[in-house]
């Protein structure tokens, strides 16, 4: 535990007690709808919740009334209604177990347990099209869900849908089905280093594996008869963003990156002045627990800096105008200096979920990289920036906020003059 997250944590009660998990993540409800999460099962956990030590106990409380009326619904027949519920049930079980911030917490192994169960009937009911992935990698395990589409297919393009550093696999299953299976496209939903699955069995995240875990999922794709190994692209969300940014610059069989709500900038602001519980995830996920060490050995060499420079396939990069995470001064100059094809949209009054804009991103992101890995969108020298209004309006051929008035900021400007 860190030292702000120790002692603030009253704030974080006080904030969860008076106005739920929209006073900790504005608007993040449209995002976790994106990720399978039904708005009334949502509901239904932040009314039992008045102190963060009451969320394992929510989560599980309505995760297991979803499994109970799936497993009704399978046992009458009802196929489709079943996996749906199995999905809501899966998404909450992997809450629950996140929740608990120790990988030896029998509670973690048991929540996780109810989740696998859950995407194994889900697979079921979906004709095997939801499968489990157990891949070797460095001497540990890393763990995914493989979606395909329906039918037969050979030859397909395929995206890897990367997790922020809260999620987990089963967060996209939701997302795969809706946005690329049904689009003839092959999904793989991960958890790298560090993640869910992947961290209780061992495997912690420290500067560089994440990467390299990515290498190895795009070596597993790219043998699989239902992918062509050519056409392999990401969406990322979050630190995924990031972490999708570290591969594209080492691993150029990445030929399409989505990054959203990228922390693309220092890592004094996601470490130090936002919500101590990003700090104190992250040194669980890295397996820390003296926090001086953490920042000497890891957190003050995390920052993407000119590693961004070495990325070859297009970059679209999206975030919301006021990220808590990254500050979109410093996401601008992360951007210029990408010299790839690029996009950059900045969506006006938006926090880093997100939320108000999830359903559109979820569906352009996964577009934008369907074209580009059609060949489209990539010409050399491409550089589209937008200023996404929250009234509906776009601001074409700059993505800065035009309250800035044409002035640009000096980080920018610094940024764009480095050779």
């Amino acid at each position: 535990m860190t030292v702000r997250s120790t002692g603030q944590s009253w704030a974080l009660d006080i904030a969860l007690a008076q106005g739920g998990f929209d006073a900790l993540h504005p608007g993040a409800k449209g995002t976790l709808e994106q990720l399978g999460h039904d708005h009334t099962d949502f509901d239904k956990v932040f009314d039992l919740v008045s102190s963060g030590a009451m969320l394992p106990k929510a989560w599980a409380t309505v995760a297991g009334q979803a499994e109970e009326r799936a497993a009704h619904h399978e046992r009458q027949g009802f196929r489709q209604t079943a996996a749906d519920l199995y999905l809501r049930a899966a998404v909450m079980w992997g809450r629950a177990q996140y929740s608990v911030f120790d990988a030896a917490d029998p509670r973690k192994a048991a929540f996780r347990g109810h989740a696998n169960h859950c995407v194994e009937r889900l697979g079921s009911l979906r004709d095997n099209r939801v499968r489990r992935v157990v891949l070797d990698f460095e001497g540990q395990q890393i763990f995914a869900l493989l979606h395909l589409p329906a039918g037969r297919v050979e030859g397909a393009p395929a995206v890897i849908l990367g997790p922020g550093m809260d999620m987990i696999k089963e967060d996209y299953i939701y997302a795969a089905e809706r946005y690329y299976t049904s689009r003839g496209i092959v999904a793989l939903s991960i958890e790298g280093p560090g993640q869910g699955e992947t961290r209780a069995n061992g495997l912690a995240v420290d500067l560089t594996n994440y990467e390299r875990a990515l290498t190895r999922y795009i070596d597993f794709l790219a043998e699989l008869p239902e992918v062509d190994a050519e056409k392999i692209g990401m969406f990322g969300i979050s630190m995924s963003g990031y972490w999708g940014c570290r591969a594209a610059a080492v691993d150029h069989r990445l030929k399409a990156l989505a990054a959203f709500e990228a922390v693309s900038g220092d890592f004094h602001t996601i470490f130090e002045r936002a919500q101590p519980t990003f700090k104190n995830n992250y040194m669980y996920m890295a397996d820390y627990s003296d926090e001086e060490t953490f920042d000497r050995e890891l957190a003050s060499q995390m920052p993407l800096g000119d590693l961004v420079r070495d990325i070859t396939c297009p970059v679209l990069f999206g975030i919301g105008e006021f990220d808590e995470l990254t500050q979109l001064e410093q996401a601008l100059a992360a951007y210029e200096r990408i010299r790839a094809p690029k996009e950059m949209r900045v969506y006006e009054n938006e926090f880093h979920p997100l939320g108000g804009v999830a359903a559109e991103v979820f569906r352009f992101g996964a577009e934008w990289v369907e074209r580009v890995l059609n060949g489209e969108l990539s010409e050399p020298g491409r550089d589209e920036r937008f200023y996404v209004h929250r009234d509906g309006g776009t601001t074409d051929g700059t993505a800065n906020p035009t309250w800035w008035l044409g002035a640009t900021p000096a980080i920018i400007t610094e940024a764009a003059e480095v050779d």
